[in-house]
Formats: C-alpha cells, sequence, structure tokens
C-alpha cells in the first residue's frame, strides 16, 4: 500500500513503561512483553530489551517449545549450542532460533567491545510445532530487506510485509516484525491482518499512534486495539524515532510456562523437566555439554 494514510487506523489500548532490571550475569533488561501488566500478549511470550556488558551474559541454558528472536542494535554476540551451532551476530543482525523440541545454549556478549545492547523476543508454537527440530535462520543486516514508503522513513522487514517488500523468514506462527526509524514531521500507515494482535516498542524518541494520535515515549510498549482495523498510523513530529512494530496471529492455546519451557498443560512441563534432566527426548547432548563461550 502507499505511504497516503486512509482508513480507520488501529488505536493503543495499553501503553507501559518498561523499567531497567537486572537479569541474567551482568546484563539489565527492560521487560515489555512479560512484564506482570502485559503478560502473554498471545503468541507473544516476552520482549526484553538488553544490554550486556563484556563480563555479562546468559550461560548456558535450555528451552523448549517456542521460538527465541534476537535483533542486535549494538555491539556482538556470540552463540553456541550443544548440537555444534555456533556463531557472532553484530549490529543489525538476526538469529530466529526455533528451539522446538530441545536446545540448550549459550549466549555471551563478545569481549572485546564495552557492551551489547539488542531486543529478544519470544514467539510462542502452535502445539503441533513444540516439538519440531530446532531450527536456525541467521541473516546479516544487509541480508534483511528494507521498505521506503517516503523520504525520511524506512522500515527494515525483518518478518512478514511491508509497502511490498516481504522478509525472508519462515514463521511457524504467522508474525510481523518490522523495524522502523522515522525522521521528525513524518507520517506513515502500516497495514495488519485484522485477526493479528499486535504492539509497538519505542528505542528511541516520540510518536503518535492512531487517528487520536496516543503519544508514545522511549521504551514504553504501546498494546493495539483488537477491533479488525487493518492499518496502523504513525505520526512523528518534532523529533526523529526509533520502534519495531510486531505482530502476530494467536494460537489461542492454553499456556503454561516454567522459565526457559512453554508447553501446554502442566504434564508436559514436568515431562519437559524429565527429559532435560535424563537427557532424552531432544536434550541427549544435554547433561555433558558445556559451552566454550561462557
Amino acid at each position: 500500500m502507499s505511504s497516503s494514510l486512509s482508513g480507520v487506523s488501529r488505536s493503543v489500548v495499553k501503553s507501559v513503561l518498561s523499567k531497567e532490571q537486572a537479569e541474567g550475569r551482568g546484563a539489565r533488561v527492560r521487560r515489555s512483553i512479560g512484564r506482570p501488566e502485559l503478560r502473554n500478549h498471545d503468541p507473544f511470550l516476552m520482549l526484553d530489551e538488553f544490554n550486556v556488558d563484556k563480563n555479562g551474559g546468559f550461560p548456558d541454558h535450555p528451552h523448549r517449545g517456542f521460538e527465541t528472536v534476537t535483533y542486535m542494535l549494538e555491539g556482538q554476540f556470540q552463540h553456541e549450542d550443544f548440537a555444534g551451532h555456533k556463531g557472532t551476530i553484530g549490529p543489525g543482525d538476526l538469529q530466529w532460533m526455533t528451539a522446538g523440541r530441545g536446545i540448550v545454549h549459550s549466549e555471551m556478549p563478545v569481549k572485546s567491545q564495552t557492551r551489547a545492547h539488542g531486543l529478544q523476543l519470544w514467539i510462542n508454537l502452535p502445539k503441533e510445532h513444540k516439538m519440531c527440530e530446532p531450527q536456525y535462520q541467521e541473516l546479516l543486516d544487509g541480508q534483511i530487506p528494507r521498505a521506503n514508503p517516503q523520504e525520511g522513513v524506512v522500515v527494515k522487514v525483518i518478518a512478514g510485509e511491508s509497502h511490498g517488500v516481504k522478509s525472508k523468514v519462515y514463521t511457524r506462527t504467522p508474525t510481523m516484525y518490522l523495524d522502523f526509524k522515522m525522521d521528525k514531521n513524518k507520517a506513515v500507515e502500516q497495514s495488519i491482518p485484522a485477526n493479528y494482535t499486535g504492539f509497538i516498542y519505542t528505542l528511541k524518541g516520540t510518536i503518535y499512534v492512531g487517528d487520536k494520535e496516543f503519544k508514545g515515549e522511549a521504551h514504553h510498549t504501546l498494546t493495539f486495539s483488537e477491533d479488525g482495523a487493518e492499518t496502523v498510523k504513525i505520526t512523528t513530529k518534532d523529533e526523529d524515532a526509533h520502534f519495531v512494530l510486531i505482530a502476530g496471529e494467536p494460537l489461542k492455546e492454553p499456556i503454561v510456562q516454567h522459565g526457559p519451557f512453554v508447553m501446554n498443560s502442566q504434564k508436559e512441563i514436568y515431562d519437559t523437566f524429565e527429559d532435560y534432566h535424563g537427557g532424552k527426548n531432544g536434550f541427549e547432548r544435554a547433561p555433558n555439554w558445556h559451552s566454550t563461550i561462557a
């Protein structure tokens, strides 16, 4: 669609400030989705804006039943898992990890830098995919397509579609993940499927969302109305802005979460702990594995 503004926009129904808190080792995070006021915004389980110093990080830990999407803003992060997958992502790079039936991995900053800053999103998997084989989709900054709906507006299409530009990422749970950078005094309209839930997380500057121009300041999560409207209008006024727009199709399935495990029933959580500690059903390599980067 064009960047001309038309039609009824989704409105903002809640605005929540993400306050900084300690997490992991030497890490500070601003939790968006997943904090008490924004628990499980189906299909999204968590969004963290993280800052990790060179001596911090997230040493060896397991996952099952969902996907983690790491998007770097500054610095570099190393990753290693028990299947032998290892790599480094830097500013603007993306790692889309499907944990599926089980993964144990470590995520640590590169030691030669001052800090690593980025976003990590947790997306729930439907019951039919919770026990799929783990998979990675990794894209460098230059491999992520951009939409330029007008001068002064750049949209990185991490997942989904924006203004005719489509992402290369395969999403088991239908998802759109867009990184917007807008100059001041700009207005843009983004289409969104009628059945998607969605939100904006602001990284920098102030934006105005919807027909009533709801004000969203830095480090706030703005959740959208679920009224079937298929556009979101976003405006800037006297300053530039940087934010992500994330939306997806709700799974409408039971969610039982225990730390890094997300299943549909309490029994499945018990089974997951048994599998993890017993080294079976996807966790065969877990008991004797230790990462080299943590």
